[in-house]
């Protein structure tokens, strides 16, 4: 039982440096933001490992969950997508 324990904890310790460099290296602000969510839900898997589930799910809820809705709010700020009915129509079109 203790290898598959040690499996599991060396796939999620990789899978966790896995998804910081993936989330530091793209070039999208909302994929990086994504990434992000992921790697913070992963992290709270690793605390709650620990046995310290106070501290999971503080994690889960502060960074994954209210920690990226500000983030993929600020991403989407940061990009500027607007709706398409917002979007100027060239000088030339016609009404």
């Amino acid at each position: 039982m203790t290898e598959v324990l040690l499996a599991f904890d060396l796939l999620l310790a990789t899978t966790l440096v896995g998804l910081a460099m993936a989330a530091l290296t793209s070039r999208e602000p909302r994929r990086a933001v994504i990434l992000f969510i992921a790697f913070w839900l992963l992290l709270a898997l690793v605390w709650a490992r620990l046995r310290a589930p106070d501290v999971a799910l503080a994690e889960a809820a502060i960074g994954a969950g209210l920690a990226g809705a500000l983030m993929l709010s600020a991403a989407r700020r940061a990009t500027g997508s607007r709706p398409a009915r917002d979007k100027p129509r060239p000088a030339n079109e016609e009404r």
